[in-house]
């Protein structure tokens, strides 16, 4: 048998000193410093100017299209991600694995070219956009198509994250709520829904955190109108061509922290779950 001797410290993972400081320095290169430029570049703007910056008319107008697009776009996915991992994982259907992977398309594709099919097929002459304009219905340059492009972006995440819960969870739970005698929709929010709220709220924060970030998929559909579809990637662009980049670097600081906020709030309500769930 083996022994560890008195004195030497054991490790579940071998090497774990050199391992933590490979990790933390792949960390402070790709993360920390990175966010700690973004405070550097600030560093010699004074609070008034950011807060102006930050607070201009046009710029809020764009939190709010960002913010309300990428909302409802979260509230779709999780919806229908749901219902697209179930399907995945409980049916056998022809063209499944097809299926399956298309669903991590919006992951493979770039961005500028989802972005300008979606313009493409939802156009007043699009084959979907003039369907819906015979009955006065426009989708590009609107906030609905907005909220479609984010859809397609993000239904990915909810549904990777759901899926594998859905493969690893015993359907002896659900078999033992049937010979109970629930009903298939009282199993489904009583044993099966509980189970899968964490990895859905992990999804959803994924999601909506990649929606109020993206720019190509979103700049083509969006149109670019002032006020109306100007989305906040795009005014973070425009300064930095305009070489304003103590304001590109202000704006994208208020990003960061709406979406720090979001992850944790997020993280928080799992936690909260989590530990009802165990009594």
């Amino acid at each position: 048998m083996f022994s560890i001797k008195r004195g030497q410290s054991s490790s579940i993972i071998p090497g774990f000193g050199l391992s933590i400081g490979i990790t933390l320095t792949m960390l402070s290169l790709l993360v920390l410093i990175p966010l700690l430029s973004v405070l550097l570049t600030l560093s010699g703007t004074t609070f008034e100017v950011f807060w102006k910056t930050v607070t201009d008319t046009q710029i809020i107008a764009t939190y709010k299209v960002t913010f309300s697009c990428a909302l409802a776009a979260s509230l779709v996915n999780l919806i229908f991600g749901i219902m697209l991992a179930w399907v995945l994982v409980r049916y056998e259907f022809p063209c499944k694995r097809i299926l399956d992977g298309l669903i991590e398309l919006p992951f493979a594709l770039p961005t500028a070219v989802a972005g300008i099919t979606l313009t493409t097929l939802y156009s007043d002459k699009g084959w979907i956009g003039s369907l819906f304009d015979k009955i006065g219905v426009k989708i590009s340059y609107t906030t609905t198509g907005i909220t479609i492009a984010m859809i397609f972006i993000g239904i990915p995440f909810i549904v990777r994250c759901i899926q594998p819960v859905l493969e690893k969870l015993d359907r002896q739970y659900e078999e033992a709520a049937f010979v109970l005698g629930a009903s298939r929709p009282r199993t489904f929010f009583k044993v099966i829904l509980p189970e899968i709220v964490p990895a859905a709220l992990s999804g959803f924060g994924l999601a909506f955190a990649r929606c109020i970030g993206e720019y190509g998929s979103v700049v083509f559909i969006a149109g670019n109108i002032p006020y109306k579809t100007q989305i906040t990637p795009l005014i973070i662009m425009n300064k930095l061509e305009q070489f304003n980049y103590a304001a590109a670097t202000s704006v994208a600081l208020v990003m960061i922290i709406f979406a720090f906020v979001i992850l944790f709030l997020i993280n928080s309500l799992q936690s909260w779950i989590s530990r009802i769930a165990r009594g």
